[in-house]
């Protein structure tokens, strides 16, 4: 059970108030980034150090790792992790306990209650109304969770707001990258009401723009998308490099397919001459720091294209230009995803 004393600073919740030791937090940026690239199991060897010396962050995504280990279910390991960050006031902890069942299958449930939801609420309402953004949009994910009302559920479905569209609204409105892109990702498919396909993209496109002035990589994704739908397969090229250049592994995937065989795709988005040294290069680093299997296939389909020597000297390539850049690679999974 949460202590109240515990519940009480909760309050004046941080993830992370104070600075790791420099070992420690290296440990926890090699942790991150494998976990980004999605090697969870190797990336708890690395938050493991962070978490036990205290780094909330390190605990919550301990539990993610645990939980993707073993196919999403909960398993006591998880379960916790998740209750050190919840006894720390993390959000996203109390909703995977509530979203697991914590009270119901183990009895660790909240200190004088029976209910994740409320304790989540009592630690990121108060915050949330004083203007903190960061709570602004654990409160779009935690009414979110918690929409089993058959009204909210309707004013959904017809684009109407709830308390969760409104509080992610205002995360992204108060600037926050990460509120903004998902607020542009939702308008792009589908939510709120515009009578014209190209409103909304422009509507999305705004939101998006904002995050991207900051340097959010994902919305460098969704700009992407959102120029090839806007049919300017021109700017969606760029859109493709620059997040590639920033570590985006979809896109580097997309550049190189478009560069080893730039017919693959009907929807506009290689507007580029074949290059097939460049494409199997980029595809070969993929391969090789990450064993994803998209590039392997890729590769084994069109690997009659290039000669034995055209092949090494695309590897060569690769080793010189794109495997080891930085930033480093990432899919930049959801902070509160599947």
């Amino acid at each position: 059970m949460l202590r109240k004393a515990t519940l009480a600073a909760m309050f004046l919740w941080s993830l992370n108030s104070w600075a790791l030791p420099a070992d420690i937090q290296a440990a926890k940026d090699e942790g991150m980034r494998l976990y980004n690239i999605g090697q969870s199991t190797t990336a708890m060897t690395y938050l493991s150090q962070a978490a036990n010396a205290g780094d909330v962050e390190s605990m919550y995504y301990m539990g993610e790792a645990e939980r993707r280990q073993h196919m999403l279910g909960f398993t006591n390991e998880a379960m916790g992790w998740y209750l050190q960050a919840a006894e720390q006031g993390d959000p996203y902890s109390m909703l995977r306990l509530f979203n697991g069942g914590a009270c119901l299958i183990s009895d660790r449930c909240p200190d004088e209650g029976d209910d994740w939801r409320k304790a989540t609420l009592d630690v990121t309402l108060p915050k949330a109304e004083a203007g903190d953004p960061e709570a602004m949009l654990a409160l779009h994910y935690i009414y979110n969770t918690l929409n089993h009302e058959w009204w909210d559920a309707m004013f959904n479905w017809l684009g109407l707001p709830t308390a969760s569209n409104k509080w992610l609204e205002r995360a992204a409105e108060a600037g926050l990258p990460e509120a903004q892109t998902i607020l542009g990702n939702h308008i792009m498919n589908g939510k709120g009401w515009y009578f014209t396909k190209s409103r909304r993209l422009t509507a999305a496109e705004k939101w998006t723009e904002r995050a991207v002035e900051q340097g959010y990589v994902p919305a460098m994704e969704r700009m992407e998308i959102i120029k090839r739908k806007q049919a300017d397969f021109e700017e969606s090229w760029q859109w493709m490099e620059r997040a590639s250049r920033e570590g985006s592994v979809s896109n580097r995937l997309g550049l190189g397919w478009c560069y080893l065989d730039p017919s693959y795709s009907s929807d506009g988005r290689c507007v580029n001459e074949a290059d097939l040294i460049q494409g199997w290069a980029i595809l070969y680093s993929l391969k090789a720091e990450l064993e994803d299997n998209s590039a392997k296939n890729i590769m084994s389909r069109n690997s009659d294209k290039l000669t034995e020597a055209e092949r090494r000297e695309a590897e060569m390539l690769a080793e010189e230009e794109w495997i080891g850049r930085e930033p480093p690679l990432s899919r930049f999974p959801p902070r509160f995803g599947y």
